[in-house]
């Protein structure tokens, strides 16, 4: 798929692993302008990891990229860890990396589960958050869960099947948490093929058309490990959010800017999230793109993340 409305591959200028609570390691990196404006990039999933591609979203001739891998996820220690992983510890790892590299304050930009940190962490400490770059919306809501796991076969029956068909009849009423009895699994007999199943339904949906390269980068086990089994234990804990959900506490960052990229025909995080939210942020701006599903890769959905970034430069 070529890229080239995104920025030249770039390598890190900085890595490293900051350890964390719970045993815990997270892997960090910096990208860019070491005196740049900061900008944090959220990945996906939950348990999705970060990638060398998402450096390529920001000019690095502008901006301190800065991308971890969260808990349990990527590069992040140990693989697909359970214990001590829920949003209120990852909201903490943000801040725990932003004091260990001196920064005072940041954009926010994430897609998919990344929106849904990034609304977590700038609720919990907007005097830290510059803005909000967010793509794929999603807020974390039951509904929202629910639609993943069954809705979707209303659009992708095909894909829907092959997920549900990877458990027994009996258990099919139940896909969440047969599921999550083969994710936490200790034999990789259960767990891997299971974690296949469940990463191979979400690329399936992913994109507006077939994409085998978007497929075969889901079914990976290592990274389909991480995204099956921590999505579905915070899919069981209602994403370890407040009761009131983060519609409900939207006037903790009212006063801060916010570019919201919704494909038209996002399958897995649908448009409706993304118009509510955007309902109920005075200083947020929502761009549908007409042409594109769930992928940040997407062509139109690349083009309109690039430029909502832009917009974030400080002026001089």
């Amino acid at each position: 798929m070529p890229r080239g409305d995104l920025f030249p591959d770039i390598a890190p200028y900085e890595t490293g692993l900051l350890p964390l609570s719970g045993g815990h390691v997270m892997y960090w990196e910096q990208v860019g302008n070491p005196r740049g404006q900061p900008v944090l990039f959220l990945h996906g999933g939950p348990g999705a990891g970060a990638g060398a591609v998402h450096r390529r979203f920001f000019d690095p001739a502008h901006w301190r990229v800065v991308i971890f891998d969260q808990r349990g996820s990527g590069r992040s220690r140990p693989l697909g860890e359970l214990a001590h992983n829920t949003t209120p510890h990852l909201v903490e790892d943000i801040e725990t990396l932003r004091r260990f590299l001196g920064i005072e304050e940041w954009l926010l930009f994430g897609g998919s589960w990344g929106s849904t940190l990034a609304l977590a962490y700038a609720q919990a400490h907007p005097e830290r958050t510059q803005g909000c770059v967010l793509r794929g919306v999603f807020l974390g809501r039951r509904q929202e869960v629910e639609w993943f796991l069954c809705g979707m076969r209303r659009v992708f029956p095909d894909a829907w099947a092959q997920f549900a068909e990877h458990l027994p009849p009996d258990e099919r009423h139940d896909l969440l948490g047969g599921y999550l009895r083969r994710l936490t699994d200790p034999d990789p007999q259960v767990h891997f093929p299971a974690a296949r199943a469940w990463s191979q339904y979400e690329g399936l949906c992913s994109t507006l058309m077939p994409s085998p390269e978007t497929v075969a980068s889901f079914a990976q086990d290592r990274s389909a490990l991480g995204l099956a089994r921590i999505e579905a234990h915070y899919f069981a804990h209602d994403l370890f959010l407040p009761p009131e959900g983060l519609l409900g506490r939207m006037q903790r960052i009212a006063h801060l800017p916010a570019e919201i990229v919704q494909g038209r025909y996002d399958m897995v995080c649908p448009a409706e999230s993304a118009f509510e939210l955007a309902a109920s942020w005075p200083r947020a701006r929502l761009t549908v793109v007409p042409d594109a599903g769930h992928s940040a890769l997407e062509p139109g959905v690349r083009l309109a993340l690039v430029a909502a970034v832009e917009r974030f430069r400080r002026r001089p």
